[in-house]
């Protein structure tokens, strides 16, 4: 059994952990005690109270482990992957930080350090599906749509945010960069709205949003794009807020105290966004691929709707993030994936075995993507 530290006890984290504790050792390094209880009474988990920047509880909490799963807020996603990699340690990061992950390719390979970055849901299997396609045909044109939501909508917002709110605002305030005819474009987030109907659920609202990330340089496909799924009428609602004010990060005085309002208006919507924990929601998730393979072209389709699982009380995008990253782990520690560097996880799709390793790992765990394929001949 392979020992792991996962940084992050959250509602991801702890999922993680626990399905890696089916085979592994797990150390689990979190500030919040309360997350770390719930983790009591599992097998092989070990929980460790502190910060992962205190640096005498982060070396002894990562100096015998054989990799390390960030699971940290976004904000500090960054500064705590330098931490990772600096320590030498191979890593596999969900904390989807808006720096640029690219940045510290030459301190990995410096320090022979395999580090799978953005490796969710999307950004994550989105990236592996399409690393897949693109060694088998010349891709044209991909469209990722994706959310996670409540089963009970509730006024005003019909959302709950499963990771940490100040990350789903980030979502709402940076420009999205989407590629059209081979240029890169830049969209306001939350832009251009669209309806999009799904028979599970019926309507929703898909916006721009920056998810493209590293495939803006990893992919040489003329058309891409992502947006996030919403119900209607979300998008007005954040729009006001944003519009207003709430989301800046620039400090203000009030009465005589220096704010930043986006850190008070996370203060104040966490209450309302935040899940229960035994809360019904579902994640749901389709990407089209449009492209040749030389003899045929194809659109090629993939689905997911996953739904909380009452038996593990586990939530879908826990499930689905998650899973997803403890199966990136297991490919490497069982040596099914070694590159060295930054790697987003379209280099994860594109290496022989990988992508069906990740599809039957998740099929396993009952996260099921459905896949459809047409052909037209050229």
């Amino acid at each position: 059994m392979k020992k792991i530290t996962l940084l992050g006890a959250g509602m991801i984290g702890r999922a993680m952990t626990i399905d890696l504790s089916e085979n592994h050792f797990v150390s689990v390094l979190d500030v919040d005690k309360e997350r770390l209880d719930q983790l009591n009474g599992h097998k092989n988990i070990i929980t460790i109270s502190g910060s992962v920047f205190d640096d005498d509880i982060f070396n002894k909490s990562v100096k015998d482990s054989d990799l390390v799963l960030s699971a940290v807020p976004g904000f500090i996603g960054f500064e705590v992957l330098k931490k990772i990699i600096s320590a030498g340690k191979n890593v596999v990061d969900i904390s989807f930080f808006s720096e640029d992950a690219f940045e510290l390719d030459e301190l990995a390979k410096q320090n022979n350090v395999t580090a799978v970055v953005d490796c969710g849901v999307a950004p994550g299997m989105s990236n592996i599906i399409l690393g897949y396609h693109n060694t088998l045909m010349n891709i044209k044109n991909f469209e990722c749509y994706v959310g996670g939501l409540p089963v009970k909508r509730t006024y005003p917002y019909q959302y709950k945010a499963p990771f940490s709110p100040i990350d789903v605002i980030e979502e709402y305030i940076r420009p999205a960069r989407i590629k059209v005819s081979g240029k890169i474009e830049i969209k306001e987030a939350l832009s251009e709205p669209e309806l999009i109907e799904f028979d599970e659920i019926g309507t929703l609202e898909a916006f721009n949003s920056d998810g493209l990330r590293s495939l803006l340089k990893t992919m040489n496909i003329p058309d891409m794009k992502e947006k996030t799924l919403r119900y209607p009428g979300h998008i007005e609602y954040i729009k006001v807020l944003r519009e207003s004010g709430f989301f800046s990060k620039e400090e203000i005085d009030v009465n005589s105290v220096l704010i930043k309002p986006i850190d008070l208006s996370a203060k104040l919507l966490f209450p309302l966004w935040r899940l229960k924990r035994d809360e019904e929601e579902f994640t749901v998730m389709k990407i089209i691929i449009h492209g040749s393979d030389g003899k045929d072209d194809k659109t090629i389709k993939y689905f997911l709707f996953d739904r909380y699982d009452y038996k593990t009380e586990t939530s879908s995008m826990a499930r689905t993030t998650g899973y997803t990253a403890t199966a990136a782990v297991n490919l490497f520690l069982n040596n099914k994936f070694a590159r060295k560097g930054i790697c987003p996880p379209e280099f994860v799709g594109s290496e022989p075995g990988c992508f069906e390793y990740v599809w039957n790992y998740l099929a396993s765990r009952g996260v099921n993507y459905k896949k459809s394929e047409m052909k037209l001949s050229v």
